[in-house]
């Protein structure tokens, strides 16, 4: 696949119903996609596209071995984003459903 394309959701009313259908209530819906959900309320315009994976043609355009220097949204050193705030807490609700386990790292013991 060179592209993937669709419409995506921009109106709050919808992406509620989508996440009702998907088992989020409204609670967890707000605690994690909050962000979105408030962008919605100033109006988001209609929007979609096809994603070619711009981050890597630029790089291979400008003779750049490393992506890292061409990408558009970077991330922080710690490989969080500062716009969404991510990654970000999951409920073990969603750790249960998808069967994960959170493991802590070993201490080094003294």
């Amino acid at each position: 696949e060179v592209a993937g394309g669709s419409i995506r959701i921009h109106e709050r009313p919808l992406q509620r119903k989508i996440m009702e259908l998907i088992g989020f209530s409204w609670e967890e819906a707000e605690d994690q996609f909050g962000h979105m959900l408030e962008a919605f309320e100033y109006g988001a315009p209609p929007h979609g596209g096809i994603a070619p994976g711009i981050d890597r043609i630029v790089a291979l355009m400008a003779g750049e071995p490393n992506i890292r220097e061409v990408m558009a949204f970077p991330k922080t050193a710690q490989a969080t984003d500062l716009m969404s705030e991510t990654p970000s807490h999951v409920a073990q609700k969603q750790l249960d459903e998808l069967q994960l386990a959170v493991k802590a790292p070993a201490t080094k013991s003294e």
